[in-house]
């Protein structure tokens, strides 16, 4: 049985006439009448009590009308839910993100993408870069938002989706809170709150030559993954810290924010995704994020996260 001879059943048993039935269907009578037969022979049940001047639902016939309206509606509706996520409009989509992505762009672009795709059901992660290109890889998510600085990584393709320059943290009556443009160069012989070396190694080397390049050595006195964390050291007064500008966002009593002045990276953010998998939903999110940013749509892919 076929679900073309569920929607024949169904046009004859809602005219009651073989004749106004195939004229709706679009079909000559004879081939609608032959595979009517052939589907009670099928069933080994008559559906119709035939006679010159009218045509009946057996009993039979009326309990298959109602699950052949089931049985079609469910056919649509499983046709629907296909062309939605096709379309990125319908689904699953589990994203991955670094903090930063989140004051960034990420907040703001989940709630435009929740306003055009309610039907997707979004699985939000906080992860590390590292983390976020494994998981990729498993196939765990579907999108990652992760620091960038030029990495290829195979089997995952990235787009730097936002740039963004790195500010100095300062405690409030630190002698740098005086300057509103620091140079790179002041932060010689500065007691600094730094990410772990380990964590972040491609950064930690163009952040080192950038201070090499302005003459400086700042001073380690403390480590801090999160910014959270790296506000109150900052707000403990164990030292200044650079974070990206979008960290302003969050107003840290005891901390002020104050530009830079020197050749830092940029803080680049990036779109990963595996180089195989088509997610429509994750490639909407992007393309939201993008245009938001001014990232022209035809820009080529980036190589890949630390």
């Amino acid at each position: 049985m076929e679900l073309r001879d569920c929607r024949y059943f169904l046009a004859v048993a809602e005219e009651l006439h073989f004749s106004r039935a195939a004229a709706r269907l679009g079909m000559a009578q004879p081939p609608l009448s032959q595979r009517i037969r052939a589907l009670e022979a099928e069933l080994g049940a008559r559906l119709f009590t035939r006679t010159s001047r009218s045509v009946r639902l057996t009993p039979a016939g009326e309990a298959f009308q109602r699950e052949a309206r089931s049985l079609l509606a469910q056919a649509d509706k499983a046709g629907t839910t296909a062309r939605r996520v096709a379309m990125g409009m319908a689904g699953r989509l589990a994203v991955g993100f670094v903090n930063p992505a989140m004051d960034a762009f990420l907040a703001v672009a989940l709630v435009q993408f929740r306003s055009v795709a309610q039907d997707v059901e979004l699985d939000l992660r906080e992860m590390t870069t590292r983390m976020q290109t494994e998981a990729l890889s498993r196939g765990e998510i579907d999108v990652g938002f992760v620091r960038h600085v030029g990495r290829k990584i195979p089997g995952i393709t990235c787009t730097v989706v936002s740039r963004e320059p790195y500010i100095l943290a300062v405690p409030v009556g630190h002698p740098l809170a005086r300057i509103p443009r620091v140079p790179l160069s002041r932060l010689h012989g500065t007691a600094m709150v730094l990410p772990p070396r380990s964590h972040l190694p491609a950064l930690a080397e163009a952040m080192a030559a950038a201070f090499a390049k302005a003459g400086a050595t700042p001073v380690a006195t403390a480590e801090a993954v999160s910014k959270f964390t790296t506000l109150s050291l900052v707000a403990g007064g164990l030292g200044v810290a650079l974070l990206p500008a979008s960290v302003r966002v969050w107003k840290r009593m005891g901390v002020l924010y104050r530009d830079i002045d020197g050749e830092l990276p940029a803080v680049e953010l990036a779109a990963a995704v595996p180089a195989t998998h088509d997610n429509a939903a994750a490639k909407r999110l992007v393309d939201l994020i993008r245009q938001a940013h001014g990232e022209p749509r035809g820009k080529r892919p980036v190589a890949g996260p630390a």
